[in-house]
């Protein structure tokens, strides 16, 4: 109960007095013709993507509302999270019923309330529908012949802390019957608002294992809260993509990595390094791991976890005692989805690998913002074998994007189909992609990836130069 206080008291503490984050806006597009929009999308080829030569991509819909998540049933219907913050109905279901690939059957779903704009998951394990608010996680037993799910939500779990920032919850299942749930922490450094001069960090951080952790629980117990589960990892800030690797029978995920490095300490970080620093981790998570937030962060460029400068960091000393990340990812990129590749409709180096959808920077000015792609991490028995690569671009429809607002789409979600295609989705417009592999798969190798690989000079993936 003690804890419990304690918690609370600093969620409202942060809530009061934190530093006012960049929070994404709702950008309400103009009506569009729909035959201009028709015409558009027919001059368009691949919907505008940008694949590696052999892919090809077909749009499923083309704007059903701002959407996170999604999830594809083996009939090939589509279920999306929307982002509705208010009302019911905050679900949707898509079914193609005459076989050209587009949804011609579109409808809203779920009885159940809608409390804010960071509910995020869509998942199908074992003939449910799981899908979360940004309080509660819900499910509902899927029919074989009905588009919509059967009966009222369940509620599997509801989180009883007061909202807050980072407050999705985003699940992985494994082979025994747990599900994994992010829970994560909505600070940079868990500051300490009473900081004079530099900004301090809070030692040590309150509430570190209840927020900036991932918890573990029975997938087929309803009713649960917090505190039914069982600590499987912290030191870790905010995670959106997460996903359990079968090949290697381990949960992954992709965190959001902090902010505000020159903001909080200007005498060590230029605002260069703010934008190039510090890395979204790719992490292989085991239960006991503590990947050392807010007291750490890991430079991609040096290899090596930092000291953050709320607590004593410079930019020079290494933190110790914390476990790595199996690669650092661009910077402020927001990974918000992840997908270990299991289909064989791609070519083999794609079998086991890692898709990302990179939701896209809002915070590397005076630089260009950088992300808004999928990239792929070639695996191999749980191994990274390679680093990332451009895998469908295209999706942020500017040369350069100074804000999210330039942007036209952002990456979400991510899905696999049966036959193994890829779906992605976006959480602008709600635009949905289905990607597939047309070419020949033995063949497939370095020349069809080049065009992708030139991407990164592209002003939304390079790294800007030092001044």
């Amino acid at each position: 109960m003690k804890k419990l206080k304690l918690v609370l008291l600093f969620i409202v503490l942060i809530n009061s007095c934190k530093e006012n984050p960049i929070k994404e806006t709702k950008k309400v597009a103009s009506p569009t013709n729909s035959e201009n929009r028709a015409k558009e999308e027919k001059e368009q080829t691949n919907g505008g993507l940008f694949l590696p030569d052999g892919f090809s991509a077909l749009v499923v819909v083309d704007s059903i509302g701002p959407s996170r998540h999604i999830a594809v049933n083996d009939n090939g219907d589509i279920y999306v999270k929307l982002r509705e913050p208010k009302r019911i109905n905050g679900n949707m279901a898509l079914r193609d019923t005459d076989g050209d690939g587009k949804a011609d059957i579109i409808k809203r779903f779920g009885d159940y309330p809608n409390d804010g704009t960071f509910a995020t998951e869509m998942r199908i394990h074992n003939g449910y529908l799981y899908f979360s608010s940004e309080q509660v996680i819900y499910r509902q037993k899927l029919s074989d012949s009905e588009l919509i799910p059967e009966g009222k939500p369940e509620v599997v779990l509801t989180d009883h802390f007061p909202k807050r920032w980072h407050n999705a919850k985003s699940l992985a299942f494994d082979e025994e019957g747990n599900m994994y749930v992010t829970f994560s922490a909505p600070t940079n450094a868990c500051e300490d608002a009473n900081s004079k001069g530099q900004i301090k960090g809070m030692y040590p951080c309150p509430g570190l294992d209840v927020l900036g952790s991932i918890w573990k629980f029975d997938e087929n117990k309803l009713g649960q809260s917090q505190q039914d589960g069982q600590l499987y990892a912290t030191g870790i800030r905010s995670m959106v993509a997460i996903s359990w690797n079968h090949e290697d029978n381990t949960l992954y995920g992709v965190q959001h990595g902090r902010d505000y490095l020159h903001n909080h300490a200007p005498q060590y970080y230029s605002k260069w390094d703010q934008a190039v620093l510090p890395a979204e981790e790719f992490m292989k998570i085991e239960e006991g791991d503590n990947f050392g937030w807010p007291y750490s962060y890991y430079d991609h460029f040096k290899n090596k976890k930092m000291v953050a400068p709320e607590y004593g960091g410079d930019g020079q000393k290494e933190a110790v005692g914390f476990k790595d990340p199996i690669i650092g990812l661009p910077a402020h990129w927001a990974p918000n989805d992840l997908l270990f590749y299991t289909g064989n409709q791609f070519p083999p180096r794609y079998k086991e690998g890692a898709f990302i959808a990179f939701h896209g920077s809002m915070n590397r000015g005076p630089y260009p913002q950088g992300g808004y792609i999928v990239a792929f991490v070639p695996f191999k028995k749980g191994k990274p074998t390679g680093k990332w690569e451009v895998f469908a671009d295209g999706f942020i429809g500017v040369d350069s994007a100074q804000t999210t607002d330039d942007a036209k789409y952002r990456p979400m979600g991510l899905s696999q189909g049966k036959d193994g295609s890829l779906y992605i989705s976006e959480s602008k417009q709600g635009k949905i992609w289905r990607i597939n592999f047309n070419g020949d798969r033995e063949i497939f190798g370095d020349k069809e990836l080049e065009k992708m690989e030139k991407r990164k000079s592209r002003p939304h993936l390079k790294t800007p130069e030092k001044p």
